[in-house]
């Protein structure tokens, strides 16, 4: 294109865009290989314990309000809502102790005491250790539940 041509006479505009939306949509199997690789990061739980990573606030409420950064680590933190990411070999064996069968399944979103289990710092926040019995109950969805801290 030269100076007295107009831009309108240009071939064409190049468009934006995202580099990592560039990478996924066009090799998805790498998106799948990633994913895979930072699962196999996580700890494996053994015997009756369960690996649940706290569910986390979103950044912004319906209103439009930020959320400080403090304010979501502490939520983190204090989160009695979990999905299951894990389980460990024994978790709901004891037809004892578990006549009906397992409280929860992997990717089940679970309620829990505010202090159960064993926190675990990984990249990006933290996940529990808990045992198959300090889980309290299962939930559809965690934005339902009032998260206070």
């Amino acid at each position: 294109m030269t100076k007295t041509e107009p831009l309108s006479k240009s071939k064409e505009i190049p468009k934006h865009r995202n580099a990592l939306i560039e990478k996924y949509e066009s090799k998805p199997e790498e998106k799948e290989k990633e994913i895979t690789t930072e699962s196999s990061k996580l700890p494996k739980p053994t015997g009756w314990r369960m690996l649940v990573l706290p569910f986390k606030m979103k950044e912004k409420t319906k209103g439009g309000i930020i959320i400080a950064e403090t304010s979501l680590e502490r939520q983190q933190v204090a989160s009695q809502c979990g999905l299951v990411l894990r389980m460990g070999p024994d978790c709901y064996t004891d037809k004892e102790r578990y006549p009906d069968g397992p409280w929860c399944k992997e990717k089940d979103w679970v309620i829990f005491a505010r202090y159960a289990g064993s926190r675990i710092k990984i990249e990006g926040g933290e996940v529990r250790m808990l045992n198959d019995d300090e889980i309290l109950a299962t939930v559809d969805n965690p934005e339902d539940i009032i998260h206070e801290f």
